[in-house]
């Protein structure tokens, strides 16, 4: 039981990962609040959706790399790795993954006016999965900002 005990202290005591759940969730609930704004509606999709304003994968990833660079400096090989991988994820989420939320709405807009029925597909292909650079920037700067602003525990 004490094994079990401390593996729970360890992990909430975990300060890099602490801040990376912080920052996600975060951008997860601006994402609520930018849609509450804009459409008078409360959309609790948006709390695990991807896509949108700002860029949660941003957020979490830019916050884990400034949270290393605190703990172990920018010379150690922990952050070349996150940082490497965060500009992966970012990349991605602008390109790939932006370019496949366009090909799903092309794909929607077709099926709708050539009303094909596909019994496989109960609806829509989903559109918001990517980021514009602008989310990804608004995301990145959320997760940097929240790692400096919480102290190393």
């Amino acid at each position: 039981m004490n094994q079990i005990l401390k593996l729970i202290d360890d992990f909430f005591h975990n300060y890099v990962l602490m801040v990376a759940l912080i920052s996600w969730a975060a951008a997860q609930l601006i994402k609520v609040i930018l849609v509450l704004i804009e459409t008078k509606e409360v959309k609790w999709e948006r709390m695990i959706g991807s896509g949108g304003m700002p860029s949660s994968h941003s957020s979490t990833v830019c916050s884990v790399v400034v949270a290393l660079a605190k703990c172990y400096g920018v010379s150690s090989p922990v952050f070349a790795v996150a940082f490497v991988l965060a500009a992966i994820v970012m990349h991605d989420a602008m390109g790939v993954r932006l370019e496949a939320g366009k090909h799903a709405r092309i794909i929607n807009v077709l099926m709708k006016k050539m009303k094909i029925e596909d019994i496989d597909q109960e609806k829509d292909l989903k559109e918001l999965l990517g980021h514009t650079t602008r989310q990804v920037l608004g995301g990145g700067l959320l997760g940097v900002i929240i790692a400096l602003v919480i102290p190393v525990f």
